[in-house]
């Protein structure tokens, strides 16, 4: 079975949004076997850190949070296209060339791929490539940016994503994916009321999808 696991480490040098020092992860040692007999290791985390899912109280006042995740749209087939000719943002001029169906999950392998640390002109969804996707009525959309969008002011692309009911995944990693469709296992860990949520994403070619 050929799988690829599209997550983010998550370590203390680990790439961050706008290399902003609090949405750092800061691990330290709650135990050790000089002081006990165990070791544990505390961490402080920004839920927004490395491979996340976004819920839509991040950007919308009394938005829903993952109390109404459905796990059955996060376990499921998924296209994977190739963006990495984009040199800034993915428009609606960009998607017209692929086929796009009602309820399927897209998601953008583009050049942030390839790049360890933050920059600050990475690639990201526009506003016309979001209302493009919602007039077709897929299902989720994810990117290997940590952020669907860049500046824009009133973070648009989020809100019309959330409109009309996308999921929306941030911080994936494509290197070694080629365009194709996949299916996808996105395993969150299990928050209540919470705005994003961790996940764990792993990608298995079509032909060798584990079978029932």
């Amino acid at each position: 079975m050929k799988y690829y696991d599209v997550s983010m480490h998550v370590h203390k040098d680990m790439q961050v949004y706008k290399n902003k020092p609090e949405k750092r992860p800061v691990f330290s040692v709650a135990s050790d076997f000089e002081t006990g007999s165990s070791h544990e290791t505390k961490i402080e985390l920004n839920l927004h850190t490395g491979t996340h899912m976004d819920f839509p109280l991040h950007m919308l006042v009394d938005g829903k949070t993952s109390d109404a995740l459905d796990l059955d749209r996060l376990i499921r087939p998924v296209k994977v296209l190739d963006m990495t000719h984009i040199k800034d943002g993915i428009t609606d001029q960009d998607l017209k060339a692929y086929e796009i169906n009602e309820h399927d999950f897209i998601l953008f392998k583009t050049k942030n791929s390839y790049e360890d640390d933050f920059n600050f002109k990475f690639i990201y969804i526009k506003e016309s490539a979001a209302i493009y996707l919602a007039d077709k009525k897929i299902s989720g959309v994810g990117i290997d940016a940590l952020g669907v969008e860049r500046d824009q002011v009133g973070h648009p692309t989020h809100k019309i994503l959330f409109q009309s009911d996308i999921y929306i995944i941030e911080g994936l990693r494509f290197k070694e994916v080629e365009e194709n469709t996949y299916f996808m296992y996105a395993l969150p860990i299990k928050m209540p009321k919470s705005d994003a949520l961790l996940l764990s994403v792993i990608l298995v070619d079509q032909d060798d999808q584990i079978s029932d």
